[in-house]
Order: structure tokens, then C-alpha cells, then sequence
């Protein structure tokens, strides 16, 4: 509880640092780059990328053209890894509010942690690039399991908002092919072992049409074909990871209805899943703070993993 207090306050007082911080923190850590050479899916990203310096997107990255991942190894392993993903509507991905303060926090509590950037269409690529990166991601975590002393059964993924989508396709359709690779990395499932979705974007449909998602994926005009085929839970199967949900009810982005379909189609067809429905929290609250009930919700997902078995069984 004491650590967890720690790190919130940790990234609450990271949101008053100049943006710059963000890189400098990335530029000390070990970085995985996804793809040799040029990565496929018809990129047109010059510059740097950069850095929000204020408001709603503070920290967050955008204009990304190297994907890529950041290690974070726990002093004590437990075996276990996870990939995440924050959110950010397509458009940019919210590291200091959302992925960092929980890679660090999954740290600290034992796994091996991969803090994906992907690429993004607002920044010219293709809409399909953001789900490309995930998969690839996937599969060199756990080519090289071994080398980070993690088990290539207790690989799992994690999202936020947008990035709860990613992380949600990404479990419900690892076998999608979305690109052309020969090399060592593509002999293994991009199929995660866990899903932890963290007020996702489930839905692309009407009336939850209004998603900077949902316009950066299929477009403004999108059709109702189009919407079904990038909703997660037209993809709920029985053999789908075992996954977790947390939600607000007061949530104006993404409404508890995205997290409540979702569960309820995962369960329809057989699946393993759990639902958390916080009365309140908003959107974007990434570990929340101490002060509020939806903190708890790291807490839970690791007593939920222990029951699981990814990790071992806690204490009381």
C-alpha cells in the first residue's frame, strides 16, 4: 500500500515536470525497436517526435516513427510480463498519465514490463500500424522470453482507453495478418495470456460513435460493416484470453457500456472475465489517486492474477 501510495504520488507531481522529462526518462531505459529498416504500413512521419507540454496531453507522445518498447525490470522477478499500451484517442499515447505510472508500479510488484509506443494514423500511417506494433511486440517478447527470465505462457497485455483497444484486438485476434515478416520473431503467437483492459474503447458502433478512436480508425463516415469489424466484442470467443475490465460509471469518453458489452460477450461465449465498475473516476485516471475508491483497481488486478496462477499467490 505504501509503494502504491508512492508511485501514485510520484505521477502525480511527474504531470507538473516539463514534457522534456518524458524523453529523458525513455532515453535511460533499454529500448526494443519492433521492425528492422523501415517499418511496414506506408509511413510519412518527418521531424521529432514530440512531447505534449500541457493540459490533457502533458507527457504524451505523438509523431512517432521509430515503434518501439522500454524495459522495465523488476528488482525481484516474478516470471510473469506484460505489454503496455496507453491511450490517447489514435492521435498521441499517454505515457505520464497512464503507461509509465503502471509499468512502474507492475514493476515494483515483480513483472518484466514492455511499455510499447506505437505508431499512430494522425501521424500518417496507416490504420492499421497501431495493431501491427502490438502484434509484433507480442511476438519478441516472447521469442526472447528466456532472456528475460519470464515464461512464454505469462505474457500478457495492458491497455488504457484507445490503448484498451489495442490491447483488447490484440488478445481477441493475435492471428490477424496485418503484415508480411520472414524473420525469427514471426515463428511464435502475437496471442497474450492475460488481457487487462482499463476503460477500453470496446465499441465502434452507434450510439458510441463518437470516439476520436473510432475517427482515426475507420473515419468520420465510417461504415456500420467497418465499425463491427474493429469492435472488440465481435471477437469474443470462448478460447479468448482470460481478461479483466475496469470502468467508471462517470466516465464521458468511453461509458461503462463499452467495459459492461464487452464482459457480457466474453462470458456469452465462454470466456474468462472479470468486471470492476467504479462509481466514479472519469476518464484517463491511470492509478488513480489516493484519495480515490478507483485506486484499488491495481490491487485487484494482482489478486486476480494470482488466481489465475500468472503469479503466485499473495499475501493477506
Amino acid at each position: 500500500m505504501i509503494r502504491r501510495f508512492a508511485l501514485a504520488m510520484a505521477a502525480l507531481l511527474a504531470l507538473f515536470a516539463p514534457g522534456a522529462l518524458a524523453a529523458e526518462a525513455g532515453a535511460m531505459r533499454e529500448e526494443i525497436r519492433l521492425w528492422p529498416g523501415t517499418p511496414p504500413g506506408n509511413g510519412k512521419v518527418e521531424g521529432e517526435e514530440k512531447i505534449g507540454a500541457e493540459g490533457s496531453g502533458l507527457g504524451a507522445v505523438s509523431n512517432v516513427s521509430t515503434p518501439r518498447m522500454r524495459v522495465y525490470r523488476p528488482a525481484t522477478p516474478n516470471g510473469a510480463a506484460v505489454l503496455v499500451a496507453g491511450g490517447g484517442g489514435y492521435f498521441r499515447i499517454q505515457l505520464k498519465k497512464e503507461s509509465t505510472p503502471a509499468a512502474e508500479w507492475l514493476a515494483a510488484e515483480g513483472f518484466t514490463v514492455f511499455e510499447l509506443i506505437y505508431r499512430l494514423p494522425n501521424d500518417g500511417w496507416d490504420a492499421t500500424t497501431p495493431f501491427m506494433d502490438a502484434q509484433r511486440a507480442m511476438k519478441i517478447i516472447r521469442t526472447r522470453a528466456a532472456e528475460f527470465g519470464i515464461a512464454p505462457d505469462r505474457i500478457g497485455i495492458m491497455g488504457f482507453s484507445a490503448g484498451g483497444h489495442l490491447a483488447g484486438f490484440t488478445a481477441y485476434q493475435p492471428d490477424r495478418t496485418l503484415y508480411e515478416g520472414t524473420d525469427r520473431f514471426e515463428n511464435v503467437s502475437a496471442r497474450p495470456d492475460f488481457a487487462v483492459l482499463l476503460f477500453p474503447v470496446v465499441t465502434l458502433r452507434k450510439p458510441y460513435d463518437t470516439t476520436r478512436t473510432r475517427r482515426e480508425i475507420i473515419g468520420e463516415k465510417g461504415s456500420e460493416k467497418a465499425a463491427e469489424a474493429w469492435s472488440l466484442d465481435t471477437y469474443a470467443r470462448k478460447d479468448a484470453p482470460p481478461t479483466i475490465i475496469f470502468a467508471a460509471a462517470d466516465d464521458p469518453t468511453t461509458p461503462p457500456a463499452h467495459g459492461i458489452a464487452l464482459f457480457q460477450s466474453l462470458i456469452a461465449a465462454g470466456s474468462s472475465a472479470e468486471l470492476h465498475l467504479f462509481r466514479n473516476g472519469g476518464h484517463g485516471w491511470g492509478l488513480g489517486t489516493p484519495d480515490q475508491v478507483i485506486s484499488q483497481w491495481p490491487e485487484l488486478f494482482a489478486h486476480w492474477a494470482s488466481s489465475l496462477k500468472i503469479i503466485e499467490k499473495r499475501g493477506e
